[in-house]
């Protein structure tokens, strides 16, 4: 029992941080063997969560639109959100062009291989988009993970809850309890991070040989300064903006970012976005719980506006096309109401580039240069969604009045159990 007090005194994200590195050294001296040994880890682990993510979103949809119900309006919560979501999404693609006009990532290539099991990506249509996002069968939704969908059907019966009023007393409070105890699964789950880390990141470093990235060098480099630049100027710009520290904003939010980085999944890190945004950086629980979800599924900052962005100043300079001023009016204006536009859709970053390199008029072609390295593209692509999906609850709340700036000043960094919600005796340090 010492020893598991010891462990667990560490703060997560120290913990989380061990794994990343025991992990990759791990893989590096086993080699491809790593992917085998301690892939299922990783494996494991993602399946965990995704395990607890429809059920959590399910009753946290419902019993936050019963909550905020004649507190906060849900329409104008919503409206603000989306506007933040749009006019981040803005100003990534100008960071992702920025750093492609800058560092010219397609200039001296020729006879990049393509890789073999590339196909073009079909764009949905946008009424088929709306169409999908309304469950025809909500049981099948909840099945199949689909998160747009079980927010739409988790709303409704959150809004009749509230029209019944007293009819259904007992049932909302019944609600209420079912998103506390999915709040607990989920803090347990959440202790299994580290291990998992650990797995996916030496079946990534010993499967993945770094000949693969060599002759795409210069664009991995410029995506991952993209990504970075946009999350600490931009991102900690706007947090400054708002009157709060961004050294605390990233405290708080390092859990969820270092999980997003190393799953590549913004499905599979939104219950622990959601608990950071919450535990971590004090925005009120039934707005998160509306906020973060739909993050998850339409807030893609890195995979739908600095990455396909890039790509095509990428895919314009290999193939020697002078961009014009239409054109890039028109990557501005596809990545950012594209994002809207394939939520749900899975593979979005490559669905994503094929419609703003279609809406631009460049070759498709250009893609299939860089599946081969995805998958090192997309940590960094997702750690960089995922930041933007707990940024913006913070900045609203902060415009609403739904911060818990005493809770946010604190600026824990562990998404574990905390202390006073501990009941058996282990001890967790903030």
């Amino acid at each position: 029992m010492h020893l598991v007090a010891a462990w667990f005194r560490i703060p997560f994200w120290q913990r989380v941080l061990a794994g990343f590195v025991l992990g990759a050294l791990a893989g590096w001296a086993m080699g491809p063997a790593a992917e085998t040994w301690f892939g299922p880890l990783g494996t494991v682990y993602v399946t965990l969560i995704k395990m607890i993510a429809v059920p959590l979103v399910f009753f946290a949809v419902m019993n936050a639109v019963a909550s905020l119900h004649g507190q906060k309006s849900v329409a104008a919560l919503g409206g603000r959100t989306f506007l933040w979501f749009a006019a981040t999404a803005a100003l990534a693609v100008a960071v992702g062009l920025g750093v492609g006009w800058w560092l010219q990532p397609g200039l001296g290539l020729s006879g990049l291989a393509m890789a073999p099991d590339y196909t073009v990506r079909e764009i949905p249509s946008p009424v088929q988009v709306v169409l999908d996002i309304v469950p025809g069968n909500p049981f099948q939704a909840l099945a199949e993970g689909k998160i747009l969908q079980v927010i739409v059907f988790a709303g409704l019966v959150g809004f009749a809850l509230v029209k019944l009023g007293e009819k259904t007393a007992g049932l909302r409070k019944l609600v209420g309890e079912g998103s506390e105890v999915m709040i607990q699964v989920t803090r347990f789950v959440l202790e299994f991070t580290p291990l998992g880390t650990f797995g996916l990141i030496a079946a990534l470093v010993g499967s993945y040989g770094f000949e693969r990235l060599l002759p795409l060098g210069t664009f991995v480099f410029a995506l991952y300064l993209a990504c970075a630049l946009h999350i600490v100027v931009v991102y900690g710009g706007l947090v400054a903006a708002h009157g709060l520290n961004p050294l605390k904003f990233f405290r708080g939010a390092a859990p969820g970012m270092q999980v997003a980085f190393v799953s590549s999944s913004s499905f599979a890190s939104m219950p622990v976005a959601m608990r950071a945004v919450t535990h971590n950086l004090g925005v009120d629980k039934d707005y998160a719980a509306f906020a973060v979800p739909l993050g998850a599924s339409i807030k893609m900052d890195g995979c739908g506006a600095i990455f396909p962005a890039l790509t095509s100043i990428f895919v314009a300079q290999y193939f020697g096309l002078q961009l014009e001023p239409t054109q890039y009016l028109i990557i501005l204006l596809a990545s950012v109401l594209g994002s809207f536009g394939t939520a749900g859709v899975p593979g979005t970053a490559i669905v994503m580039v094929t419609l703003v390199l279609s809406a631009a008029g460049l070759p498709l072609e250009g893609i299939g240069y860089l599946v081969a390295i995805d998958r090192v593209l997309d940590m960094m692509r997702t750690m960089t969604n995922v930041t933007g999906q707990m940024l913006v609850p913070v900045l609203v709340a902060r415009e609403t009045g739904m911060l818990d700036e005493a809770r946010y000043n604190a600026a824990s960094s562990n998404v574990g159990l905390a202390p006073d919600e501990e009941s058996g005796g282990v001890v967790r340090s903030e």
